[in-house]
């Protein structure tokens, strides 16, 4: 865990007028080459499923004093997908959902039981596509405390919460690799005290963290977001 005089701290009100901005799309949706991130733009190589599952996720952000923070879920080691990972809330859109924004309030309510009274949802992220075959919608939500949470433990081991600032902050971000099924795969990484958040959450934080960061050159411009100033690299 590490901290940085050039950290990624964002107030909240910066953060509903970065989303506020968007109207409604994702953060690239006016570039279709990019609309789509995923576990492949670490892999070149890796070919994206021809038939995907369409999914959301909630990006839990707790409206807490001095600082917001991220709430995480960690998965079950029984479950079918992703079990024992760190990960957001939500699943697989159902017939039922009409959007991706009520597949991740539902899947929030179903897993963690954090009701969606206390939740304002102000945006999107880019889809994000897992190796696994997953078209996952992230969906940014403000969550008011105080709330209660149910988790439930077929599916939910623990729920967590990390600061926002730790997660948007560069000295943090890592890249690492393993080999799955027979090849070397390249993930982005966050270590917050024992919780390792890596893979699909990971991507979707960093994801987060350039659309933050994506702006006009000028330090007037990223003020204005909220943003502290990155220092020049070192030569």
């Amino acid at each position: 865990m590490k901290a940085s005089a050039h950290d990624g701290s964002v107030t909240l009100d910066a953060l509903v007028r970065r989303f506020a901005a968007l109207d409604g799309r994702a953060p690239d949706a006016r570039s279709p080459g990019m609309a789509l991130r995923g576990d492949h733009d670490l892999n070149p190589d890796m070919a994206v499923k021809s038939v995907l599952c369409p999914a959301a996720v909630l990006v839990p952000i707790v409206a807490r004093t001095p600082s917001p923070t991220v709430l995480f879920t960690l998965r079950t080691a029984n479950l079918a997908h992703h079990a024992g990972q760190i990960s957001f809330p939500g699943g697989h859109m159902e017939a039922d959902d009409t959007r991706p924004e009520e597949a991740a309030l539902r899947e929030t309510e179903e897993e963690v039981g954090l009701h969606r009274r206390h939740i304002r949802v102000i945006g999107r992220l880019d889809r994000y596509v897992t190796r696994t075959g997953f078209d996952v919608t992230p969906v940014i939500g403000l969550v008011t405390p105080p709330f209660a949470i149910a988790p439930d433990p077929t599916e939910v081991a623990d729920v967590f919460e990390v600061p926002l600032g730790f997660l948007l902050d560069p000295a943090n971000h890592q890249r690492h690799s393993r080999t799955l099924e027979g090849v070397t795969r390249h993930y982005y990484a966050m270590r917050w005290h024992d919780h390792y958040i890596w893979g699909a959450t990971a991507g979707m934080l960093m994801n987060l963290h350039e659309f933050l960061r994506r702006a006009p050159a000028g330090a007037d411009h990223i003020a204005r977001a909220g943003l502290s100033p990155r220092a020049p690299d070192a030569t």
